[in-house]
């Protein structure tokens, strides 16, 4: 999904989210939304504007549906639907425990976490936000496709928001790349603002094994990997990792 999806946490840009983020061309939705409709409670952790979990409603689901996101201009576009709870704070910050039979995380929001302390503190409150055998499904970017190469490109474009103006959001990446954390600015204008939007932003690609060692550490199992959305076995030239693990409980 798009790199900049955190980068919307101002009102005037999180009310575009959507339209740089068309749920017809997501996915990720495609897969997540069938694991939702089959849980009883669920919590999307970096829920944004709340995109799925609205379309989970509308599709019947009748259980608890939680998004929880740390900027306040997303979940202002979230909270004009009243039947889902919308938390505003992020893992750290919060202390469910053992509340949802699933949590997820969409839009590579889990390259958020760019330091092994931020990954090892979310999965903590991850795994305690579970049940007994509660799932966390999750997906990352297979760095071995480096796919920031093409991001410039890819995500550098306009849209025309509600009010019929056009924004243009120019998309370029900090180097040189050094290690595993990709650094990019976006800069968001339109012929009606008086001042451009520029948000920075860094997203870690972690490799599979890497991975798999944080999970692991923070008492979950991997269950189940894919390498894209369309459910191939995880391979180097698959364009993700996309991960459902399961809580395990202490002997």
């Amino acid at each position: 999904m798009i790199a900049i999806e955190r980068k919307f946490t101002e009102d005037r840009l999180a009310a575009l989210y959507d339209a740089f983020c068309p749920p017809p061309q997501r996915d990720d939705f495609n897969f997540y939304l069938p694991l939702v409709m089959s849980a009883r409670a669920v919590l999307d952790v970096g829920c944004g504007t709340g995109m799925l979990l609205r379309l989970a409603r509308e599709a019947g689901h009748t259980g608890r549906l939680c998004g929880l996101d740390p900027a306040v201009g997303m979940l202002n576009q979230a909270r004009r639907w009243s039947d889902i709870e919308w938390v505003h704070g992020d893992l750290s910050s919060v202390g469910w425990d053992r509340e949802f039979d699933l949590v997820i995380m969409t839009g590579h929001a889990f390259q958020e976490f760019v330091t092994d302390d931020e990954i090892r503190v979310a999965l903590t409150a991850i795994r305690s936000a579970l049940i007994e055998h509660g799932r966390f499904a999750f997906e990352t970017r297979n760095p071995l496709v480096r796919a920031w190469e093409r991001w410039p490109e890819r995500y550098s474009g306009e849209v025309t928001d509600a009010t019929g103006a056009v924004v243009r959001c120019e998309y370029r990446l900090e180097t040189p790349v050094v290690g595993d954390i990709i650094h990019s600015i976006s800069t968001f204008t339109s012929p009606g603002w008086d001042h451009p939007e520029v948000s920075h932003g860094a997203l870690r690609f972690l490799d599979a094994a890497s991975l798999s060692a944080f999970v692991s550490g923070a008492g979950m199992t991997i269950e189940e990997q894919f390498g894209d959305w369309a459910g191939q076995p995880p391979s180097g030239a698959g364009p993700e990792i996309i991960t459902i693990a399961r809580r395990v409980e202490a002997d």
